[in-house]
């Protein structure tokens, strides 16, 4: 009987040891999936965030209608594309980075040599990551590999094999000097402006393109919980998108953003001399009268982007993964539309440092707002919250998963964006900006949401300003002179979608 019953005993430890394991890869399985979307050059003309009262984002709407916690003070962490996605994806700001411009390339920073993007990290502890679309802003390396391509177990690139040209024949192009399709060498400009409608359907242009793949791979199953990370580039300019988005407007009736004429006076330099003035593409929109077909160029370009949304969040809803993905919807950095006398990005005002920041968990079942400073920053550890990670102390941002819960929750910390000029440091009340020059603005942004109004010379405020400047960086590193360049043996789309940089994400923080 005692032979027997330690026999017993060995073969239920033996059976134990082949269960356990099994059974904690099963626990493992069941963490929340992530579907991470990327707009490019987004601001917040879209229906929950109110910005443009015209604008027609339909899937936008239902999506957030449907359950999803719209953060409406979310902030970028740099106001151009390079360095907030280098900031977002890596988990470190650009005064730490020395990334401040879209010609460094983050892979050759100390910081980033050393810890593993987002994408990696998740792939390092057991997700399946996969990306299509602009994610990471021109991020080759030695061996030729652009785009992060590198980061991710898989990556598709649509873009690859398909381009938006626009119709001639209604083609306006301030470099061109092309007006309605009429082209006036007197009408040149050196503005980066230009839009029109697409020679190609719906059907045939890029971000369709990343939608359908995104569909595809929706349909299918996984070993692993996966990191799909998409990346639409719309409405990035130029804006060229099929004709039929240019007609939901009605060009007589677009309303565009007010501007004061006056709006840069109050911001000096120590001479009293304005710091700011019109730019080349707000002088040749005024000067030829433009202002309704830019600003319907971009809605349509918005509307565009929200049909391609509508493919992905169809396709997430019929598949097998809807109750268990965790879906992030953020924009890189806002947008000027003729607001501050200026078109494009680049600048620390809220038009640009504020941008849209959508998540939904599989919990989430109602639309809620949160009025929070939350960065874009932030949404690497969170996620790693979310998902069960380890938690990366050697990153910025903080976790705000407790702000899903309950948006109303406490959050100690201001939003704050670094750009190569200075920093801008946004709480739900106020919008502080410091520029490298020693020039300071300051704003009361519930009584003056456009920002007209600069009350930094006006002593009563001294105490905010105090308090916003303790959030500025008291170190920056140098901008970075590790430019990006095409490699001889540059790949624009490895056909092997393993094909990695020189990175072993194991020796990775």
């Amino acid at each position: 009987m005692k032979c027997t019953n330690n026999l017993s005993t060995h073969l239920v430890l033996i059976i134990l040891l082949f269960i356990i394991p099994f059974s904690v890869m099963a626990q493992e399985d069941k963490r929340p999936n992530v579907l991470f979307i990327a707009i490019d050059d987004i601001n917040d003309w879209i229906g929950p965030l109110g910005g443009h009262p015209q604008a027609i984002t339909p899937n936008i709407d239902k999506f957030c209608n449907e359950g999803a916690v719209i953060f409406n003070n979310a902030v970028c962490a740099a106001p151009i594309c390079g360095p907030s996605r280098s900031a977002n994806l890596s988990g470190f700001m650009p005064n730490r980075t020395g990334v401040y411009g879209n010609a460094t390339n983050m892979i050759y920073t100390d910081l980033v040599k050393e810890n593993a993007t987002l994408p990696e990290y998740f792939s390092k502890n057991g997700y399946h990551t996969l990306s299509n679309g602009k994610i990471f802003h021109k991020h080759a390396t030695e061996n030729g590999v652009d785009f992060g391509h590198w980061a991710f177990d898989e990556h598709a690139r649509a873009r690859r094999y398909v381009k938006d040209s626009p119709n001639q024949k209604k083609l306006y192009s301030a470099k061109g000097g092309v007006i309605d399709g009429v082209k006036d060498e007197a009408y040149k400009s050196k503005a980066k402006l230009s839009w029109g409608p697409t020679k190609k359907d719906f059907n045939e242009t890029v971000d369709y393109k990343v939608a359908q793949w995104t569909k595809e791979q929706l349909q299918k199953e996984f070993d692993q919980p996966f990191f799909m990370a998409v990346g639409l580039i719309k409405p990035h300019l130029p804006w060229f998108v099929p004709q039929e988005f240019f007609d939901k407007y009605d060009l007589d009736t677009i309303q565009t953003p007010e501007v004061k004429e006056d709006d840069l006076m109050d911001i000096t330099k120590k001479d009293g001399t304005p710091l700011f003035h019109p730019t080349k593409e707000y002088q040749w929109i005024k000067k030829h009268g433009l202002e309704k077909e830019a600003t319907r160029a971009y809605l349509a370009n918005l509307t565009y982007a929200d049909a391609c949304l509508g493919i992905i969040f169809d396709a997430l809803e019929k598949s097998g993964h809807a109750d268990n993905t965790i879906i992030v919807i953020w924009g890189d950095h806002g947008w000027h539309l003729g607001e501050k006398q200026r078109y494009l990005k680049s600048t620390l005002w809220s038009e640009v440092t504020k941008t849209p920041f959508i998540v939904r968990t599989p919990q989430q079942k109602e639309m809620l707002y949160c009025s929070r400073t939350v960065s874009l920053i932030d949404m690497y550890p969170t996620l790693n919250a979310l998902c069960g990670l380890p938690q990366k102390k050697e990153i910025d941002g903080h976790d705000f998963s407790s702000l899903l819960e309950n948006p109303s929750n406490n959050w100690e910390y201001p939003g704050v964006t670094v750009s190569v000029d200075g920093t801008s440091v946004m709480t739900e009340e106020w919008h502080y900006i410091h520029y490298l020059s020693g020039v300071s603005e300051l704003y009361d942004i519930q009584k003056d949401p456009m920002e007209w109004h600069n009350l930094i010379e006006e002593p009563q405020y001294e105490k905010i300003v105090k308090s916003l400047h303790q959030w500025v960086p008291k170190q920056r590193t140098k901008a970075q002179r590790i430019h990006y360049k095409k490699p001889k043996n540059y790949v624009d789309a490895p056909s092997d979608p393993t094909i990695k940089a020189n990175r072993d994400i194991n020796k990775l923080k």
